[in-house]
């Protein structure tokens, strides 16, 4: 699933996501750590794995979305 980058706090490795659809849905330190990323902007166009029910999805994994 594709996503943009929202906010980003370095400190903590957290943030949020805005869906396709305008729905802002949070990540935390251990998705953030799973894509192996360093550092992430908002406005930066990602990709992410969910898991859970669809009305409250939980992202497991965020990384740049590449061509």
């Amino acid at each position: 699933m594709h996503a943009t980058a929202y906010t980003y706090d370095a400190a903590t490795r957290s943030g949020q996501v805005l869906l396709d659809d305008g729905t802002a849905v949070p990540f935390d330190a251990a998705a953030f750590d799973a894509g192996g990323l360093r550092l992430l902007r908002p406005g930066q166009r990602v990709r992410i794995e969910v898991e859970g029910p669809k009305d409250s999805p939980r992202i497991t994994l965020v990384t740049l979305q590449t061509l």
